[in-house]
């Protein structure tokens, strides 16, 4: 049986595409567990480091995949609370190339990646009360993401909205021209391949981490991890690097000038 997602990897950089536009990438039982898969090699690929999350066709994901819900009478949920967690806690920075509309469970998987691209011309929409269930599972990435005003409003009206204003809430870290897609893209993972693999991962954390503690306490903790990444290895190997005038260990290229 053919595989709904596909996995490659290039110079650092694993890009994953969903690939079942005949139903616009409907979050199937089939292709969860297929992207479940994918996702599993780009973990433990060591020569990843970077996961690009990507689909073919005009929509990046339409949300869960209503017919095979209705045929089998109970929810179906699959592996996407998996596959969400496994973006949102990967050491590997993450980006959502949206090559299009995006909807309902699809947003789970934009907000569970460290970065979401997309084009200016693309919609989205938490469509579930208007079915009569609820954004359940992806408001645990969602509202991580989105200002606390802009959720209630989007959650609870269904209402369709492009890709400006999702950027602006949140949900996107850019929304560009459809002919500047693949270099913004290109551009973001470039940049994070240069980082430190591990100084990446641990970067990632803080940035979630560092907000939900009191001032004096962040700042305690940040001052123990201060001290011990100057005197890790890969920080010890990037000032080694930097007076030799040399690319560090980790680096594909010389950094610029």
């Amino acid at each position: 049986m053919t595989s709904l997602v596909h996995g490659e990897l290039a110079d650092g950089i694993a890009t994953i595409t969903l690939d079942s536009p005949p139903n616009r990438n409907a979050l199937s039982t089939r292709l969860l567990a297929d992207l479940a898969d994918r996702l599993a090699w780009a973990l433990a690929e060591p020569a990843a480091r970077v996961i690009v999350l990507t689909a073919t066709g005009t929509v990046f994901s339409s949300g869960a995949d209503l017919k095979e819900q209705r045929a089998a009478g109970a929810p179906i949920t699959g592996a996407l609370p998996e596959i969400m967690s496994l973006l949102w806690e990967s050491p590997k920075p993450a980006i959502c190339r949206l090559n299009g509309t995006a909807r309902a469970g699809g947003l789970g998987l934009v907000a569970s990646c460290d970065f979401a691209i997309a084009p200016v011309t693309a919609s989205f929409a938490f469509t579930e009360v208007r079915l009569g269930v609820v954004p359940a599972m992806v408001s645990v990435p969602v509202l991580r993401r989105l200002d606390p005003r802009a959720a209630a409003e989007y959650f609870m009206t269904g209402e369709v909205f492009d890709a400006a204003r999702a950027a602006e809430i949140g949900l996107l870290s850019r929304a560009v021209p459809g002919e500047e897609l693949d270099a913004t893209v290109a551009h973001y993972a470039e940049m994070l391949v240069e980082g430190a693999p591990e100084a990446l991962a641990i970067t990632k954390r803080l940035v979630r981490d560092v907000p939900t503690v009191s001032f004096s306490e962040g700042l305690r903790r940040m001052t123990e991890l201060s001290a011990e990444r100057f005197t890790s290895e890969e920080g010890q190997e990037g000032i080694a690097a930097f007076w030799e005038k040399r690319p560090p260990a980790w680096a594909r290229k010389p950094p610029l000038p």
